[in-house]
């Protein structure tokens, strides 16, 4: 495929990505949503199902989650089968679950990792037990990027809603205090003609990606994010390469439509 640029890339090695999500039976978000991204970039999935959901595109009936160490022995019979080059992580439900991705990615540190933090689903579901929260913590030391969107970094970060989107920045530096290498404000919550995803690193410059803000809405934008940037990383392009390049192509998405 095309880069944002217009160039064509030189053809480079198929790597592997770890997803590690629950599944959607409407096929708007999760584990089908990764899988069909990491494909668009020529990228070969492995997974670890955390949790199996039942709904539509306007509702979650049920949620069953994976016992904790299936999920674990998932990863590392993953880990061990193929060359995994970067691993994406969404929806993990329970804190027991959260634990046990945590203990595997302690043995895995030179893969980079990518969270996307699932807390509620679309259509206003919690996805996320509250007990989790705290434990999610655990896990950001093991993350090279998170990204939420605003309302998700205020409840990780643990901060009041009123006026909290003008110390976004703020909030995200909470975060990598916690451990996270990077953090990835996603800007699609918030106002103006432009949507600007914040890139903010510790020991580094902020950076912003700007896009003409869209009407259109999908499902699963934000797995379709996360598993872009987690593909160029496989690639071994650099964080704020591969963030640009997955911005752009997230945006085609929503222009098509």
């Amino acid at each position: 495929m095309d880069r944002a640029d217009g160039t064509v890339p030189v053809m480079r090695h198929t790597p592997h990505v770890l997803v590690v999500a629950g599944s959607d039976s409407s096929g708007g978000a999760g584990i089908v949503r990764d899988i069909e991204t990491l494909a668009a970039f020529g990228v070969k999935a492995s997974v670890a199902i955390t949790a199996v959901t039942v709904q539509t595109h306007h509702a979650v009936q049920h949620v069953d989650a994976i016992p904790p160490e299936r999920v674990a022995q998932q990863m590392r019979a993953a880990l061990a089968a193929n060359p995994v080059a970067a691993i994406k992580i969404g929806m993990l439900a329970t804190s027991a679950t959260i634990a046990a991705v945590t203990d595997v990615l302690a043995d895995y540190r030179e893969i980079p990792v990518v969270l996307d933090p699932v807390l509620v689903s679309t259509s206003g579901s919690r996805l996320l037990t509250p007990d989790a929260m705290a434990a999610l913590g655990d896990l950001f030391a093991s993350c090279t990027l998170i990204t939420p969107n605003l309302p998700e970094l205020l409840r990780l970060a643990a901060v009041e809603t009123t006026g909290a989107s003008e110390n976004a920045v703020d909030h995200a530096r909470r975060l990598i205090a916690a451990g996270a290498q990077g953090v990835l404000i996603k800007g699609g919550h918030g106002d103006g003609t432009e949507s600007a995803d914040i890139l903010v690193r510790a020991g580094h410059a902020i950076q912003a990606f700007t896009a003409p803000r869209l009407v259109a809405s999908m499902r699963g934008t934000g797995c379709m994010l996360a598993s872009a940037i987690a593909a160029h990383l496989a690639f071994g392009d650099d964080l704020a390469i591969a963030i640009s390049e997955a911005k752009a192509f997230v945006h085609g998405k929503l222009s098509a439509i």
